[in-house]
């Protein structure tokens, strides 16, 4: 896969990231009656939303998340890959902490959660396969005259 299309790839992953993201920050924030994610006990994001793993740090979890899909999303436009990958690194690492308290702890599994601890994994693979790359990310500029 070349260059330009694993950034697209990469754009298109952290836009769908900040869906997610701001799916869940959007429901921490509302607390609506019902979930288009709560399917069942132990399959649904209600836990997750209110419950122990809603805050990291006195800061809702899922503004983590939007910050890091957004950092991300701006380094792909801006070419700076190995801040895609660090962001990625940690994104990912994140979500493998969040996932263990949902499963081990709590007891219930975020669909929302999943499909963005996916993303994250996907973005991770994409922003090693660019600094794997030899060669700028960057666009030319053109110049104009």
């Amino acid at each position: 896969m070349n260059r330009s299309r694993l950034l697209f790839t990469a754009k298109l992953l952290a836009s769908i990231g900040i869906g997610l993201a701001l799916y869940l920050f959007v429901n921490y924030l509302t607390q609506p009656a019902y979930r288009l994610c709560t399917i069942s006990a132990k399959v649904n994001c209600d836990a997750v939303i209110s419950g122990e793993v809603s805050q990291t740090l006195g800061i809702p979890t899922a503004l983590y998340g939007l910050v890091g899909y957004t950092v991300i999303l701006v380094a792909a436009f801006l070419g700076k890959k190995k801040l895609m990958l660090g962001t990625a690194i940690f994104g990912a690492l994140f979500c493998i902490r969040l996932i263990y308290i949902e499963i081990f702890r709590i007891g219930v599994i975020c669909p929302v959660c999943i499909l963005c601890f996916i993303d994250m994994v996907s973005l991770l693979t994409v922003s090693y396969l660019l600094v794997k790359k030899k060669g700028s990310v960057t666009p030319p500029v053109e110049n104009v005259q």
